[in-house]
């Protein structure tokens, strides 16, 4: 590095970047929320630097109270870096030199930006989906308390968006709350990946100089080192695992935006929302619209879109590091805030946002033939063939909406004529509380097995 500071590269270049050129370089604008793992892997790497004896334990000393002074002189917003700087860890070299001098020419001794930058990503992401992670469990949470409570509430089930079978409404939160522990088991699994340390890989083919990366890979609680210094440098794969696995957090938290949404409508009268979190129309003075549910529908495609660009983004690269990989910033940055602030929006709607109206769900599911395959079922016990059975009770619903009345309206008489088996029992059985009630396999809406269920994620999540 030339004695001016002026560029991060060495004096073999004459003529400084053209204007555009080094904004359009620059990464600083957003890379700049890097500042504390950049301070923290510097850190450690100075540390280990001193350990060796590659400096002196006081230039290590001196390097690392230098860092802490950048840390505090940020948090109280006097380091303010401009495009100059390019990068976040050529600012923060260039602010170490210039409050300590020339030791601080010594802490990249050893380690190139190409393992720093993948040092720091990591540190970071690490962090994210920590907090992704206790992000998801409110919103587990959120649903679980209202299943609590909704336990013996119906809602009808769907199958093609057509009235299918009665469900406990607790049954149906709960299967959310199952794809967010899948969605926090996947982000676990992808966290052991993200937490391998590629420090001391230096550019792409390790340092001759005698550093020590278990030491910095200790210091900065990974779980280990690569292995291979190209890999270690060109690796993205856990770029496009934690984008995977945001994806797919998105793409849940759709599904259910989409069912708020019709539950909202006046078709479905399912919910009403609450004034906390709804807006109405500029013009049309009855309107309130479900906003957040809408808004997070719609930011699934974002994150989508950040994954498909990782995708295609690394697909052609050559070992090892290329300049592409700075386009992976503002895609996780941005992924981790819009899953984030998307995760808070939807827990807020089911703590607060909306409640369902149990005497529409009730009505609903008094109104239909969701039934009908109680009726065959009752038939299967008293010996009948499934198939025949379910034959019959084609032919008797088919004749109910031609008469426009329900199964349930049919006299008895009349169900004897379809089958003697029938007897005063039938009605019983027709009731949607009894349809649910009946669903007693594993996994199945039965209040029983809900109520099991209950008790299982209550432990889960109050452990």
């Amino acid at each position: 590095m030339g004695d001016s500071l002026g560029k991060t590269w060495s004096d073999r270049f004459d003529e400084g970047l053209h204007p555009f050129i080094e904004q359009f370089n620059a990464s600083i604008e957003f890379d700049i929320c890097l500042l504390e793992e950049d301070l923290d892997g510097s850190i450690a790497h100075a540390r280990m630097l001193g350990m060796q004896g590659i400096i002196t334990k006081e230039e290590a000393i001196k390097l690392e109270n230098g860092l802490e002074e950048i840390r505090k002189s940020a948090a109280d917003g006097l380091f303010q870096p401009d495009i100059s700087d390019e990068d976040v860890h050529f600012a923060v070299e260039k602010k170490l030199i210039s409050l300590i001098g020339p030791i601080g020419k010594k802490l990249h001794t050893g380690r190139s930006r190409n393992d720093q930058v993948g040092t720091d990503l990591r540190l970071w992401l690490r962090k994210r989906i920590d907090e992704i992670d206790n992000d998801l469990k409110r919103f587990q949470v959120s649903l679980f308390l209202l299943a609590e409570k909704n336990l013996h509430t119906l809602i009808p089930g769907y199958t093609h968006l057509q009235r299918a079978q009665p469900l406990s409404l607790a049954h149906h939160l709960l299967a959310y709350v199952e794809m967010a522990q899948r969605d926090r088991n996947r982000l676990e699994d992808v966290r052991k990946r993200v937490n391998i340390s590629p420090l001391g890989a230096a550019a792409l083919a390790g340092t001759s100089i005698c550093i020590n990366r278990d030491i910095t890979s200790a210091d900065l609680q990974f779980q280990d080192i690569y292995t291979n210094s190209l890999d270690a440098v060109s690796d993205r794969d856990f770029v496009v695992e934690f984008l995977g696995a945001s994806s797919l957090i998105m793409a849940h938290l759709s599904r259910l935006s989409e069912e708020v949404i019709l539950w909202a409508s006046e078709e479905f009268a399912f919910i009403k929302l609450t004034d906390r979190c709804a807006t109405g129309s500029s013009l049309m003075p009855q309107k309130k619209n479900p906003d957040v549910p809408e808004l997070v529908r719609g930011k699934s495609g974002r994150v989508f879109g950040h994954l498909q660009a990782m995708l295609t983004m690394i697909k052609g690269l050559p070992l090892a590091y290329n300049k592409d990989f700075q386009e992976d910033k503002e895609a996780i940055f941005d992924s981790v805030k819009t899953v984030r602030d998307s995760l808070k929006a939807i827990s807020i709607l089911f703590e607060e946002g909306l409640i369902f109206r149990k005497e529409k769900l009730n009505k609903a599911v008094l109104s239909d033939f969701s039934n009908a395959t109680d009726v065959a079922d009752y038939l299967v016990a008293k010996e009948v063939p499934f198939r025949e059975a379910y034959q019959l009770v084609g032919r008797i619903v088919k004749e109910c909406l031609e008469e426009e009345i329900l199964l349930t309206d049919i006299s008895l008489d009349r169900w004897k004529k379809f089958n003697t088996f029938f007897e005063e029992d039938i009605y019983d059985k027709l009731l949607p509380s009894s349809v649910v009630e009946s669903r007693l396999s594993d996994g199945g809406t039965g209040f029983e097995r809900v109520g099991e269920q209950l008790f299982l994620w209550r432990e889960k999540l109050f452990e």
